[in-house]
């Protein structure tokens, strides 16, 4: 088969436990004035390596926009999101290949079930996409009409003789099983892969970003591509956007529903109700298992100063099942989350407003105030997590100037951290990514409390 491969962009800033935890990934109605699309197959959104189901909330939110009903996506959850250091050998808090595979087969099930269907369309991030096409090759083709991987190394983040049993080893036994045969693609399902023209931190030819410079990968930009695929260019884009920027969905709509998308822009809802679940880093390992005894507390906030608009507009503790929600929030206004959960610090999180309903609203507590915060008064963090930070290429303003802590070039940083003396405690800190400008407050690090400005575009 012919590759097909198009430069969409060649420069662009910055745009404004298994089963159990599986849930429609979005509390929603189908966008108003927006035909609904039954046309389109019932849609399973695979996240990447140590990530969770909460990234897709903006996609999900501009194919509501675009007539997709809630009931028909899903998000899966993976339990253990972080992979094997040897995909061989048991790692407390980490999964294997086959450990994903299963999981996301069973999502499959689930969604058909729900629908009715006989087939889904599949789209994954980084590492999701080896579990979508793990479970395509190893009999469930069947079941999938689209599969589409987003900045996913399918030939590896490095490709060497050493670490054969390392899945991101593209000389590795799991890449190599998935990659054997003249095509690389599962006959009967639409492949489509998107991917970054030279800033993708994980497909490039020196070891740096892998912490081994000056070591040769063996692999490069053209690294996420198929044999047997569509390929796309994306252009200017980071390791993440080729999946969560709104170019990235105008290509994931297009290949499933078969034709452009209506709108790009996301449909505000009259009524935006938030759930989510917490999560923890037990033993320094980010999970998906439920926190239960955290509490959640929700504030307005001024937009311009950060300052709370009285009292909590809703507060609860965690159960068993580590769900927070749900609360009745307008679609105007920025909030305050605080999260104080068990052995960690209270993490007052400030985010911009949520135009639409959501339940992947997951909350995680900051890491616990480190040596490298000892001195500090008070501790803000910048963070992006559907993206990196590009400098020169975005607008990054952090309190009034670029982040010191954000390398310059390939894009590999998702957060910034602000530290500073205790005589700037209650003050706000304006963290700027593009056109999304967040104000956040600060808070006394001597009271174990941190900061966070999360970007959600």
């Amino acid at each position: 088969m012919k590759l097909s491969r198009r430069t969409i962009l060649q420069g662009v800033g910055s745009l404004p436990f298994a089963v159990a935890s599986l849930r429609t990934a979005a509390i929603a109605q189908t966008a108003p004035g927006a035909t609904p699309n039954t046309d389109v197959p019932p849609i399973l959104f695979v996240h990447g390596n140590g990530d969770y189901d909460a990234l897709w909330m903006t996609t999900l939110w501009r194919m509501e926009s675009n007539g997709v009903a809630r009931e028909r996506m899903m998000a899966i959850n993976f339990t253990d999101p972080l992979a094997r250091s040897d995909d061989k050998l048991e790692q407390a808090g980490r999964s294997s290949t086959e450990d994903q595979r299963r999981e996301l087969a069973a999502a499959i099930a689930e969604l058909k079930r729900r629908t009715g269907a006989a087939r889904v369309a599949l789209v994954g991030s980084s590492r999701g996409g080896y579990a979508i096409r793990n479970v395509i090759k190893n009999g469930g083709a069947g079941d999938v009409s689209h599969a589409v991987l987003c900045g996913t190394p399918n030939h590896g983040v490095f490709a060497t003789d050493d670490q054969p049993n390392n899945e991101f080893n593209g000389r590795g036994t799991f890449l190599r099983s998935l990659n054997e045969g003249e095509s690389e693609v599962t006959p009967g399902v639409a492949f489509l892969t998107l991917r970054s023209d030279g800033l993708d931190k994980y497909a490039q030819p020196d070891g740096r970003f892998i912490g081994k410079p000056g070591t040769p990968t063996n692999v490069n930009a053209e690294g996420p591509e198929l044999r047997g695929a569509t390929n796309l260019v994306l252009g200017a884009l980071d390791h993440r956007e080729v999946a969560f920027h709104p170019r990235a969905f105008r290509e994931i709509y297009k290949f499933i529903a078969g034709r452009e998308p209506a709108r790009i822009a996301i449909v505000p809802e009259t009524n935006v109700r938030l759930s989510g679940l917490v999560t923890g880093t037990p033993g320094g390992v980010s999970t998906n298992r439920p926190v239960a005894g955290a509490t959640v507390d929700i504030f307005r906030v001024d937009p311009e100063t950060g300052e709370r608009m009285g009292s909590a507009v809703h507060s609860t503790k965690t159960g068993a099942d580590g769900r927070w929600g749900p609360a009745q929030v307008e679609p105007s206004w920025s909030l305050e989350f605080v999260l104080a959960a068990p052995d960690a610090p209270i993490t007052q999180i400030y985010r911009s407003p949520f135009p639409r309903s959501s339940d992947v609203v997951h909350l995680r507590p900051a890491r616990p105030i480190g040596p490298a915060d000892k001195d500090a008064g008070a501790v803000v963090i910048m963070s992006r997590p559907r993206g990196y930070f590009g400098l020169p290429r975005d607008v990054v303003l952090f309190d009034g100037r670029e982040p010191a802590d954000v390398k310059p070039g390939v894009p590999t940083d998702a957060t910034a951290t602000l530290r500073l003396p205790a005589s700037e405690v209650g003050r706000n800190i304006v963290a700027q990514f593009g056109e999304e400008r967040i104000v956040a407050r600060t808070w006394p690090a001597a009271e174990n409390r941190i900061a966070i400005a999360e970007l959600t575009y």
